[in-house]
């Protein structure tokens, strides 16, 4: 699978999450969709600099308290039927001033009690109420794709 990151910033009073609202590509299989922040790991990084490196250059801030909250197996999932393989943080302290914009879209501060009601990835409803909870456990999900959408889902809490 492809190995990959994906953030979810946490305001200071905790009540907000800064999303990236996929508007600037016309090819991009996001295109409209509101997504964390995250990509691809690169050789050479583990999971904490990949989320890290993706977090300054996605949104131009430091990570200084994250939260491993959870793993996907994504099979499926990529626009040619790739398989992924995701780790998703939260991250509850930064230093810097966030972007407005990056090259995929704009940069907006949602309430987390509203996240469920954007346009996002149908599968992305399943975990994210995971990644937000106050259960201290990491759950680790497998959330099979086909055409698109979610064949199914399920996950363990450890």
């Amino acid at each position: 699978p492809i190995l990959g990151t994906l953030g979810y910033i946490l305001s200071e009073d905790r009540q907000e999450t800064l999303l990236v609202h996929r508007n600037k590509r016309k090819d991009d299989q996001h295109l409209g969709k509101y997504n964390g922040l995250g990509g691809k790991m690169e050789p050479g990084e583990d999971v904490y600099q990949c989320i890290c490196r993706e977090i300054m250059e996605e949104a131009g801030i430091t990570c200084l308290d994250v939260k491993l909250r959870g793993t996907i197996n994504w099979t499926g999932f990529g626009p040619n039927g790739e398989d992924w393989f995701g780790f998703i943080f939260r991250i509850d302290r930064y230093s810097g001033e966030p972007y407005r914009k990056n090259q995929e879209g704009d940069l907006l501060w949602h309430p987390v009690k509203d996240l469920l009601s954007l346009p996002m990835w149908e599968g992305d409803r399943y975990f994210l109420p995971l990644v937000f909870d106050e259960d201290p456990r990491i759950f680790h999900g497998y959330m099979p794709y086909a055409g698109s959408k979610p064949v199914s889902w399920q996950y363990s809490r450890l």
